[in-house]
């Protein structure tokens, strides 16, 4: 029998300086181009929101509407801060939800269209926040997961008292 202590192979106080991916988090550069997707869709967001907006001036919906516009703007500012944190470059392009939501010509099966894509980032979002390790992004993300289900809701309530 040795009579050399046995010493640990990898101590524990190490762990913090481990890989994102090995202890189970999404690496850096997938985490660029999550924001960067979620980018692309806030900003197609803002310009739906913005545009029916104005469309509907005078309706039941114009709040709503000028809400959600607000609400997109902010996520927008706070993926760009965050894409500017990991010194990745953020996307210029616009999703397509934008140019597909503003083609439907009635309020009503607009508004449902842009809370389905208010929906999509829920998915992404509710995937992506418990392999997020940075405590800042993960906040920033749940705050933006609770905005889009309050006015996911917003938009069910007014919906359905139109009909």
């Amino acid at each position: 029998m040795s009579s050399k202590p046995n010493e640990p192979s990898s101590p524990a106080c190490l762990a913090h300086e481990a890989d994102d991916a090995y202890m189970g988090y999404a690496p850096r550069a997938e985490i660029a181009a999550f924001l960067n997707e979620l980018l692309e869709a806030e900003r197609a967001g803002t310009g739906v929101a913005l545009k029916s907006a104005a469309d509907a001036a005078g309706s039941a919906y114009a709040d709503l509407l000028r809400d959600v516009h607000k609400d997109e703007a902010r996520w927008c500012a706070m993926l760009l801060k965050q894409l500017k944190a990991l010194g990745a470059p953020a996307s210029t392009k616009v999703g397509a939800f934008q140019e597909k939501c503003l083609a439907i010509p009635g309020m009503e099966e607009r508004i449902a269209f842009l809370n389905r894509g208010q929906g999509w980032v829920v998915k992404k979002l509710k995937e992506m926040i418990p392999r997020v390790r940075d405590d800042a992004l993960h906040a920033d993300l749940t705050a933006m997961l609770t905005s889009h289900e309050v006015n996911i809701s917003r938009a069910n309530e007014a919906l359905g008292a139109s009909r």
